[in-house]
């Protein structure tokens, strides 16, 4: 048996779905120097607790919130579930909100169900129009016992952008909360006119992924609250650490993810976020121009996702070209433009594509 320290990690050279990427240098570098450190026990690493205050400064600025609260969780998915559990224990704090409910489109990531199973939660998936959420089902999925109406600000599969301004008016309308998953688009969205963040909103709290195209280590994800009643919602006792109180999902968290977040914001915030935006997008544009000149239907992409409709043998031969691509739950062939897939690569692609069709 090969032993793991004998063994190397994939090329990123052909992976095209993913919504991961290779870490910023500066942000490995700080990883392995915080490896060993838990930010869950801040009493005992106090470097590293001080580091994860700097990392939610930095998440704060980019989500146009001027006094962030949150921590660094392990990616999107625990983020949204905290989102979901902070909004169901303060509905479940008022008089008659028993067997609360979160409306999200069905665009919506498949962590809102885990979500919903993990905490006994109903969880309203309305339609979408042209990948957004539809507003007029959104409304009439909400009710008095709706404790968190969900925006997605990139999706998964398409790169859309919901109406969040809206979604929230609507959510503000029943007494509910407004949570914004933002994992992937919330370093992208900045440099674009889109409203979507605390400035432009009046949402509660967000998830945004630094572990995505923010460019730090695996795992770092960002749980953003506006307020602290939030935050404190979650907050579970610790009476054998020296901190009073724990509102984290997990217990022990890496301060790797923590360092390598302060590490990639210092080294890419503002001007290298835009540079990987603008070249992000101007690549997603040319390869579904590519598609579309060859015939293949193509979602227009709004973030840098290009989703192309391609046969089943196409994309099996695709993947047996070693192109680690993957669908849409339509079936379309999904490229996403993250930081290590350059022109060049999308062009060896295009090859292997003609090669086989």
């Amino acid at each position: 048996m090969q032993r793991a320290g004998g063994r190397t990690p994939q090329s990123f050279d052909r992976v095209l779905s993913s919504m991961c990427t290779e870490p910023h240098p500066a942000a490995r570098r700080a990883a392995e120097r915080f490896l060993a450190t838990n930010p869950g026990d801040p009493a005992s690493y106090p470097a590293v607790a001080d580091l994860e205050a700097e990392a939610i400064g930095y998440l704060g600025e980019i989500t146009g919130l001027d006094d962030p609260t949150g921590y660094v969780a392990s990616g999107g998915t625990e983020a949204n579930i905290q989102a979901v559990r902070a909004a169901r224990n303060l509905a479940e704090g008022s008089a008659g909100s028993d067997g609360v409910n979160v409306v999200a489109s069905e665009s919506a990531h498949f962590s809102l169900r885990k979500a919903a199973g993990l905490l006994d939660v109903e969880l309203r998936l309305v339609p979408t129009e042209d990948g957004r959420a539809d507003l007029a089902a959104v409304e009439a999925a909400v009710d008095e016992r709706t404790a968190l109406v969900v925006g997605i600000a990139g999706t998964t599969e398409y790169g859309r952008v919901d109406p969040i301004p809206e979604l929230a008016g609507i959510a503000r309308s029943v007494g509910a909360r407004t949570h914004v998953d933002a994992a992937w688009g919330g370093f992208l969205l900045p440099f674009t006119d889109h409203d979507w963040d605390f400035s432009d909103a009046d949402i509660d709290s967000m998830t945004i992924d630094p572990h995505k195209v923010g460019r730090a280590a695996i795992p770092a994800g960002g749980f953003l609250v506006r307020d602290r009643e939030t935050l404190d919602a979650l907050a579970v006792e610790t009476p054998y650490l020296e901190s009073a109180s724990q509102a984290s999902l997990t217990g022990t968290r890496s301060g790797a993810g923590v360092a390598s977040t302060v590490a990639a914001c210092e080294a890419l915030w503002p001007d290298g976020y835009r540079e990987t935006y603008e070249r992000a997008r101007a690549d997603a544009e040319w390869l579904a121009g590519e598609l579309s000149r060859r015939g293949f239907p193509v979602v227009d992409p709004e973030l840098p996702v290009v989703a192309a409709d391609i046969s089943e043998e196409l994309f099996e031969a695709l993947r047996g070209a070693g192109w680690r691509i993957s669908r849409t739950g339509r079936g379309e062939l999904r490229v996403v433009c993250m930081p290590h897939v350059t022109r060049a690569i999308l062009e060896r692609f295009l090859v292997d594509l003609d090669r086989y069709r």
